[in-house]
């Protein structure tokens, strides 16, 4: 008896041809790009080092694209934007020790916001793998362990014929829901090495699928379908997972008002009648959804933001759609339900009864006219104005990425982003020079419309993270507006070391000349006011290549409410 798994796929006369009579010239980095082509991976980001130039060699002889920048934890930014674009596994190629550290806080903001990313790290050569001090350049005692915290999985290779087995393991667990980044290591003496190994033409890596299981969904669609005041909390896995058709087709059904959390941020249209929108740092949303007796939480663990600095006490009963299962029931008692979002709510929408609610668009309405009112005693037009410009400048479907910054902050609860995937921030890990590159690796992403522009925003403080990556953007002539709110300092860290002890302590910055330093690496500057930021701002957007506009300004954050 022949079983489909005994099945074997039998080459063919090409396949057979080439594998007899592999190419000469060929080394270990050779098997690591074909490995990615094979996989249908098209862009890697990098930069080389010593110990990797065996990979960086074999990009010669591939078809993969290679955007380098000028810092490895950029180059994980913009692999990380990349994948967040494309839902595709974004090729990462570092040297070892200080490259492969360097990265480290890249791959955490991947890991926070579920992003694909494939870290391959060269090694010392494989004599000092094993915790021996030889003295290599770079060598550490054991360098996985320095990611096992922050990645998803660890590959270390040891012999060329490990290598496509390697990748493609990695590559599955990149895209197996939740997405993520993922470890490979290999060793310099074995992507030195002559390659005799046949050329990789079919590596097997198919992503695991994270279905819901029937009963629990069964019991989710019974309280959402007898609910009398049902909401719903949109998380970023419903935007990862391309579910947001899905959840505008069960809202609309359940009568159920929908609030975005800032990772989320493009998951449910923004002006639709049941928007809730996004102001989740503010109390007179915490009530609205502790006062639903049925919540329903798809794609996100209710954390520090998404709960107003756990603030949020949920009085109904809550039903959690969540595919990492460190956050299920992580902050709340719950339905818990490990799952894929699109694959949860189209099993909701399969079984939920339809509701009739027509008091649910006024009750929404009434919410958002009291966060208006409350944003409007503060006098913070000036904040509000900046935010306005930036929107009506920026294209509709363009995507914007944000640094950790007041603006930022700002748009996390009031920026309509126009379009899910569209809207990106490093609030997963917080930390600094996130938007620029990342805004890179998204235009890397579209190479086939180059017209498409890609927005950055940051502050003054996280400009100088990336400012290097304006050579990056110049040398690829990749289509980034970078707008720099200049206000002299960190910002925010002004302002709650103001608030909590009186006055600020190093927080001030000097800063260069920034139009200025963009024109010097050859890339057009204007120095704007908010009063001229939107005209500036769309000639930007609207010119071909990387261009900078810097706005002198001190904004300020609305005042919080989970402090009272």
């Amino acid at each position: 008896m022949t079983h489909d798994h005994d099945l074997v796929l039998q080459p063919t006369t090409a396949q057979r041809e080439a594998a007899l009579n592999p190419p000469p010239g060929r080394n270990g980095g050779d098997l690591v790009v074909e490995t990615l082509a094979g996989l249908g991976a098209t862009t890697v980001f990098g930069l080389p080092g010593q110990h990797a130039l065996g990979m960086f060699d074999a990009l010669r002889r591939s078809s993969l694209r290679y955007v380098g920048l000028r810092v490895e934890n950029n180059a994980g930014f913009a692999a990380d934007a990349y994948g967040r674009m494309t839902g595709e596994a974004a090729p990462l190629f570092l040297s070892t020790g200080p490259g492969a550290l360097t990265s480290l806080a890249a791959l955490q903001e991947a890991a926070s916001a579920s992003a694909p990313v494939l870290a391959i790290s060269s090694q010392v050569p494989t004599a000092g793998l094993g915790g021996g001090r030889h003295g290599y350049l770079h060598e550490l005692p054991d360098q996985s362990a320095s990611f096992r915290g922050v990645v998803k999985s660890v590959h270390t290779v040891r012999a060329q014929s490990q290598i496509p087995s390697a990748i493609a393991a990695a590559w599955t667990s990149a895209l197996s829901v939740p997405h993520g980044p993922v470890w490979v290591e290999i060793p310099q003496d074995v992507l030195l090495a002559p390659a005799s190994l046949p050329v990789v033409t079919a590596p097997d890596a198919t992503p695991q699928e994270l279905p819901p299981r029937p009963e629990l969904t069964a019991v989710a669609a019974d309280l959402l379908s007898r609910a009398s005041r049902p909401a719903i909390i949109a998380g970023g896995g419903v935007v990862r997972s391309d579910a947001s058709g899905k959840l505008l087709a069960l809202a609309e059904r359940l009568q159920a008002p929908v609030v975005t959390t800032f990772g989320g941020k493009g998951a449910f249209p923004w002006e639709h009648p049941l928007s809730l929108q996004s102001w989740l740092e503010d109390r007179y949303t915490t009530d609205f959804l502790e006062d639903a007796d049925v919540l329903l939480v798809v794609g996100s663990g209710l954390g520090e933001l998404s709960s107003n600095y756990h603030t949020f006490r949920p009085r109904g009963r809550v039903v959690q759609i969540e595919a990492d299962l460190g956050k299920l029931e992580a902050n709340h008692p719950a339905l818990g339900i490990h799952a894929d979002a699109r694959l949860a709510l189209q099993a909701l929408l399969e079984t939920v009864d339809a509701r009739t609610d027509p008091e649910a668009p006024a009750r929404v309405r009434a919410l958002l006219s009291r966060v208006s009112a409350r944003i409007g005693a503060q006098q913070l037009t000036l904040e509000q104005d900046v935010l306005a410009a930036v929107r009506r400048a920026l294209p509709a479907g363009a995507p914007s990425f944000w640094d950790m910054t007041i603006l930022a902050y700002w748009a996390w609860s009031a920026f309509d982003p126009r379009g899910a995937n569209t809207m990106h921030s490093a609030q997963g890990a917080g930390g600094l020079g996130y938007a620029f590159p990342a805004a890179l690796g998204a235009a890397a992403a579209d190479p086939a419309h180059p017209a498409h522009p890609v927005l950055a925003v940051s502050g003054d403080g996280g400009a100088l993270y990336s400012i290097a990556e304006l050579a990056t953007a110049r040398q690829y002539d990749l289509p980034v507006t970078w707008l720099i709110v200049d206000d002299g300092g960190y910002g925010i860290l002004r302002e709650y070391m103001t608030d909590a002890f009186g006055e600020p302590t190093a927080t001030e910055l000097h800063r260069p000349d920034y139009v200025a330093l963009a024109e010097s690496f050859g890339v057009p500057g204007v120095r704007t006011t908010p009063e001229t930021l939107e005209r500036d701002l769309t000639k930007a957007l609207s010119t071909p290549g990387p261009s900078v506009v810097v706005l002198p300004a001190v904004l300020r954050m609305f005042a919080p409410t989970h402090l009272g």
